[in-house]
């Protein structure tokens, strides 16, 4: 299971989204400043990669990134995947990639909509998030990640539901991933 270290990150997480996020074909301009506003972890059976579904809203929109947290660059990223490096305190030079374009979190995530991976706390070493639901389909599944969050009710069969805090400081639950396959 991942472990959560207590240090520095320089930049910061929401310092390098503020400059990735724009670039991206569904995002939404002129809400504001972002926050932290929710998400979890998996975990990688190799330990090699970190894999954070992260959360972040500005005054009107949440958006879910997840994330690959990387001790080298990723041989063959696509353009774009990349949304930036970061001096992490414990573990050294961090390569963050966006985790739709990751092939580690892609795995995951399908392995997550299997019911094969377990959702852990975001910000807590060690601890299984309760508040993930899966909905699991059999095996094959295509991960799709919805990008801009709506509020939604338990998940249907092949769907990840989990909470997060909307724009406005309610706690709402979305839609975080779901199988695409037709």
């Amino acid at each position: 299971m991942a472990t959560i270290h207590r240090t520095t990150l320089e930049p910061g997480k929401l310092e390098l989204l503020a400059g990735w996020l724009p670039e991206q074909e569904w995002f939404r301009a002129g809400g504001g400043e972002l926050v932290r506003a929710g998400g979890f972890r998996l975990d990688d059976p190799a330990g090699e990669v970190g894999i954070e579904l992260m959360v972040v809203a500005d005054g009107r929109d949440a958006y879910l990134v997840p994330m690959a947290y990387r001790a080298a660059p990723l041989e063959g990223a696509p353009a774009g995947a990349l949304i930036g490096t970061a001096e992490h305190g414990v573990l050294g030079k961090r390569w963050f990639y966006d985790g739709a374009q990751d092939p580690v979190v892609r795995e995951q995530l399908a392995r997550l909509l299997h019911g094969e991976a377990v959702p852990q706390m975001q910000s807590e070493s060690d601890t299984v998030d309760e508040g993930v639901a899966v909905a699991p389909v059999a095996a094959g599944a295509v991960p799709v990640v919805r990008r801009v969050l709506e509020p939604a009710g338990e998940p249907a069969a092949g769907e990840v539901v989990a909470g997060y805090t909307a724009p406005d400081g309610s706690a709402r639950r979305a839609v975080f991933v779901a199988d695409g396959r037709d």
